[in-house]
């Protein structure tokens, strides 16, 4: 066999082969881009002096951190609903145990849902139960 003769199935093995390697990339997106928020706007929810919770109902574009405070003179926990399973959305158990003066931010809300969040150590407290509505 020639030199030449070799050359059409070494041109077709690296066709495949690239052919192969662009298909496995995709090519396609995974959906749309989740945008941050814009800079400059921050999302809160404060829990005030009184122990209350404020405001118990958000809503937020996907992509979005929320920031939790704690301006009560006692500890909170914050994580996402169910209690005790705090397993629907997991972006908000990020914020955890806020001492008397912290803050802390969720993780990025990517996914479009309703979030709702309560106080670990005081779940039966209607003041410390909330939602965030991503959408």
């Amino acid at each position: 066999m020639s030199k030449s003769a070799g050359r059409p199935f070494r041109a077709v093995s690296l066709v495949l082969a690239l052919s192969i390697t662009l298909c496995s990339c995709g090519g396609g997106s995974a959906g749309p881009a989740t945008q941050p928020s814009p800079p400059g706007t921050t999302f809160r929810i404060t829990i005030g002096a009184n122990g209350v919770g404020s405001p118990t109902e958000l809503v937020v574009p996907p992509g979005t951190r929320v920031l939790f405070t704690n301006n009560h003179n006692r500890a909170h926990d914050m994580t996402s609903d169910p209690h005790p399973d705090h397993d629907i959305c997991p972006d908000i158990n990020q914020v955890g145990f806020l001492s008397p003066g912290q803050s802390r931010e969720t993780g990025n809300m990517v996914v479009v849902r309703s979030c709702g969040f309560h106080d670990h150590l005081d779940f039966d407290n209607r003041g410390l139960q909330g939602r965030i509505v991503v959408r």
